[in-house]
């Protein structure tokens, strides 16, 4: 096969591969915290011959790697912080490894390594073949707070690159065309005077204003567009029921499919927050966390995937993977629904003539209103699997998901050696780019006085 230098150049490193995945799986760090498991994707990219920056656009555990020279330059997102409170065992029930503990719940263990893999793959075709390119690996921060790609572009990332390929493992082999929502996310502080909740007269509860806040937004639910979203949850809310509360406060997300739609509606929540501060005679700040653009996946980049996806090895599981994806199926609430011909997807699902619409996020958003993009998925988890959850929190740690993460490294090289063997695909990409964007141009929605979150120590 004239790919097979590209898939036995990432499948021999299956071993080294997978147990980078376990120890960053073993060693879970949250958003901007990833300490270890950017040093180590250093490491590992250092010895597969990249140069390696750290620590660039005001952030500490970002990195940009690089092989070859010349385009296309084609850039590969990796991400892998874990999510707080979904801390898992590998037994097929609820049982935290750390209780309160964070996890990868998301996978983003697997989705840093694939991302390397793929790397790897690139360039190993780019030696063998002598044609030219560039690959860069973006390590990107802090996914999982939807803020972390967009402080990268504030600094200017991105930008040199002619297409940008993603991975994300899933309970599907699948290439998704459509949009996912964008966001903005902000925390409202509430400051009032507390009194004996006996006698309040002279107290102004910030908790009242939270509540009234709260009301309001709900109100808006009414009058946002259908494919718009609000949630909450409370950051502080008092400390004992006989003092009134001087403090309160909630974190919200606001989601919509276009940015100025996202803007509007935010907008309405701030005036929200205004009138309830008004009403309780108390003050409000607004601690804005930042936000990332919708989705939007490239349809030329799609074909290209769904092309070279026969050419990618069938995973082979054992009797105890398959045993355990079986037994995690039950725990779902559809399974006597569903009840799953296989514990594990191994078809492939691409329909070109379908516009799926996401309300979910995620800050590869930007970079897809930056250069043309695309996310694709193979199946790392159970095939009832939803990620964050504890379910996949447990996938993430085994064969399950390490096969599908080797798989995915696999079909990202060979899309993009389909690229650099016809340059022609980028023009056709830029194409379709520019007439998704219909005159949009990209703004990064965090301004530039919000400050990089930075690790805790």
């Amino acid at each position: 096969m004239e790919y097979q230098h590209i898939i036995d150049a990432v499948m021999n490193e299956k071993e080294p591969l997978s147990a980078l995945a376990l120890k960053m799986y073993e060693n879970p760090e949250t958003a901007y915290n990833e300490v270890k498991a950017s040093a180590w994707l250093c490491e590992a990219l250092e010895h597969y011959g990249f140069k390696v920056e750290k620590g660039l656009y005001g952030m500490p555990t970002s990195i940009r790697a690089e092989w070859g020279s010349g385009h296309p330059v084609i850039g590969l997102l990796a991400e892998y912080d874990a999510l707080p409170g979904l801390s898992q065992t590998q037994n097929t029930y609820k049982d935290p490894a750390v209780p309160g503990g964070p996890g990868q719940g998301c996978g983003h263990n697997l989705l840093g390594v694939t991302t390397l893999a793929a790397a790897i793959g690139m360039k190993a075709d780019l030696e063998k073949s002598g044609l030219p390119g560039t690959v860069v690996f973006y390590g990107c921060p802090a996914e999982e707070v939807l803020t972390g790609k967009a402080f990268m572009a504030r600094e200017g990332a991105f930008r040199e690159l002619d297409l940008a390929f993603a991975w994300h493992g899933s309970s599907k082999n699948h290439v998704g065309l459509g949009m996912g929502g964008g966001l903005n996310s902000a925390i409202f502080h509430f400051k009032g005077k507390t009194a004996h909740a006996s006698s309040a007269w002279n107290g102004r509860s910030a908790l009242d204003a939270v509540e009234l806040m709260n009301n309001g937004a709900n109100y808006l639910r009414e009058h946002m567009t259908p494919n718009s979203r609000i949630h909450y949850v409370y950051k502080e809310a008092g400390v004992a029921p006989n003092i009134v509360p001087d403090r309160a406060s909630v974190w919200y997300y606001v989601r919509s499919l276009h940015r100025w739609d996202i803007d509007e509606l935010y907008g309405r929540l701030v005036n929200c927050a205004k009138g309830a501060a008004l009403m309780t005679d108390t003050e409000v700040e607004i601690e804005f966390q930042g936000g990332c653009y919708n989705t939007m996946s490239n349809k030329v980049l799609a074909d290209i995937f769904a092309e070279v996806y026969p050419m990618v090895p069938a995973a082979q599981y054992t009797d105890e993977e398959l045993a355990m994806a079986d037994a995690l199926n039950k725990t779902m609430p559809e399974y006597e629904h569903k009840k799953p011909a296989e514990p594990i997807h191994t078809g492939f699902i691409y329909k070109p003539e379908e516009y799926h619409i996401s309300p979910g996020s995620s800050d590869v958003g930007d970079v897809q209103h930056i250069v043309p993009g695309i996310m694709v998925n193979t199946a790392s988890q159970n095939i009832l699997g939803v990620n964050h959850t504890w379910q996949t929190t447990c996938c993430a740690g085994n064969g399950i998901g390490f096969k599908g993460m080797m798989r995915g490294g696999v079909w990202m090289a060979l899309a993009a050696a389909k690229v650099f063997r016809d340059n022609s695909l980028v023009d056709k990409a830029w194409e379709t780019f520019k007439k998704d964007l219909d005159g949009e141009t990209y703004q990064c929605p965090i301004p530039k006085e919000v400050p990089v979150p930075q690790p805790q120590q």
